[in-house]
């Protein structure tokens, strides 16, 4: 199994001058110590459970090409990308951008978005609930539209591109890896069968249930079910000297025993470096074995 660096809370005793000396500090700890994927999220404000809307937040892909001038070899991507905020064209581009700049190591984080509060807070397009997921489906349709090699024009009954033109490509092949994040068993695990190569899922008590759902989708359209990386996201706290280390790696066990290959958290007090040395030293070789 291997752990991914979620980074959700840019507000660090150094304050705003201090932020890209410490994402970087951040960024270069996660590398160093052998995380493999590193995100951000798309949002525009703080989300509730973590502080309040008025706390420090930056844009997910200004901050991912950012990430991708301070890393050489970790996979960047923002966990996960509101569908709504971009018109799927743009995010086509954004993410090759971030694949280019980075030498190939951009996935495309996607889902149907969730935050009205933000949204309507600074006037970002947010429809109901059953169109977000149906402009979710084509957005994923014009992504993979534009990251192959012919360029024709795409019709859908919410987007219209008149030619799917993208250059320079991605450099990872066949594209950027898609990880659409949620659990919904009608609508959201459909996808994943559909289109990605990676879901995203909680650390839950239905977490086995979930994967059968996936599984059933899978059978459903066709497609391999191994071939599609799980991750989950859940608490990745070591405690104080690694005092959580041995209940962390436990319910790591459990969910590698299910199929997951992936976990991935933010970390507290991630910008004191302390806890990342932990983990990569006690953790991730142990994870690695699962």
């Amino acid at each position: 199994m291997e752990l991914g660096l979620h980074v959700s809370n840019f507000t660090w005793p150094g304050g705003p001058s201090r932020i890209a000396s410490d994402l970087t500090d951040i960024a270069s700890a996660a590398e160093d110590n052998g995380f493999a994927k590193l995100s951000v999220m798309d949002h525009v404000w703080q989300i509730g459970h973590i502080g309040p809307p008025e706390n420090d937040m930056l844009e997910a892909y200004t901050t991912l090409g950012y990430l991708a001038a301070r890393t050489s070899r970790i996979e960047l991507l923002a966990w996960v990308t509101a569908v709504v905020y971009r018109d799927p064209g743009l995010l086509a581009k954004a993410v090759t951008t971030l694949d280019v700049l980075s030498e190939g190591r951009a996935y495309l984080g996607i889902g149907a978005a969730w935050n009205s509060e933000e949204a309507a807070g600074l006037g970002l397009f947010f429809p109901p609930t059953s169109q977000r997921f149906e402009r979710l489906e084509e957005a994923l349709e014009i992504c993979l539209a534009m990251w192959r090699d012919d360029d024709p024009p795409y019709e859908g009954q919410h987007y219209k591109l008149g030619r799917t033109l993208n250059s320079p490509q991605a450099l990872s092949k066949p594209h950027p890896p898609i990880l659409i994040g949620g659990g919904g068993e009608k609508k959201t695990l459909r996808l994943v069968a559909k289109y990605a190569q990676a879901c995203n899922l909680f650390a839950s008590p239905d977490l086995a249930h979930k994967l059968d759902v996936l599984r059933q989708h899978c059978a459903d359209v066709g497609r391999d079910y191994d071939e599609i990386e799980k991750t989950v996201m859940g608490p990745l706290d070591p405690g104080p000297d690694g005092a959580n280390v041995d209940k962390l790696l436990e319910s790591m066990r459990e969910m590698a025993a299910l199929g997951i290959t992936h976990y991935h958290g933010s970390v507290p007090q991630a910008a004191s470096i302390t806890p990342l040395a932990i983990l990569g030293k006690e953790v991730i070789p142990e994870a690695a074995a699962f």
